[in-house]
């Protein structure tokens, strides 16, 4: 099961990237886990400067935009 983590204090944009990245999984017909961080010693963790951003599986893939429901999937297949 892939694990997704979507890094954003809750903004508009963040929500936006968490939307795209359930229906990539859904698309795509994966097991994946998705998980909402608004943490901000979480986000710096990963080294994040501009929100929303992307991780998965521990790896951050986009950061400081909303990335498309294809974007996603790419980056998941």
């Amino acid at each position: 099961m892939k694990l997704v983590q979507v890094l954003g204090p809750g903004c508009a944009k963040c929500q936006a990237l968490a939307k795209n990245a359930e229906e990539a999984v859904k698309q795509l017909g994966i097991e994946a886990q998705i998980e909402k961080v608004a943490d901000i010693n979480m986000i710096t963790s990963f080294g994040v400067m501009m929100t929303p951003a992307l991780v998965i599986d521990g790896e951050l893939k986009v950061q400081g935009k909303v990335a498309s429901v294809e974007e996603i999937k790419r980056l998941l297949a």
